[in-house]
């Protein structure tokens, strides 16, 4: 009888073994994935940051450009050159009441 116990106890022991590698193996396996997808989503993260920027760049520049074409002076001149305005005379402004 002690035989057959110990060859009990001896075979759950190399299962126990077999197992705890079966999951070190695992955690192990675990790690590297979640590493590498950690480093997948940083590359991610840096080309998203890096097309924000670019694009509060672009912004940035648009924001000048309009103040550029909404100049007084620019509209002012557009207006005399493409539309031939000009100031009316103060007797040919007419101011209306309420």
């Amino acid at each position: 009888m002690a035989s057959i116990g110990q060859g009990l106890g001896g075979r759950m022991q190399s299962v126990l073994i077999v197992v705890l590698v079966a999951f070190v193996f695992a955690s192990a396996v675990s790690v590297i994935f979640i590493k590498h997808k950690t480093r997948q989503y940083f590359s991610e993260l840096q080309n998203l940051q890096r097309a924000s920027e670019d694009a509060h760049v672009e912004w940035s520049q648009l924001l000048v450009e309009q103040g550029t074409w909404a100049s007084d002076a620019r509209v002012d001149r557009a207006a005399r050159q493409r539309l031939n305005m000009v100031l009316p005379q103060p007797q040919e402004v007419v101011v209306l009441a309420k």
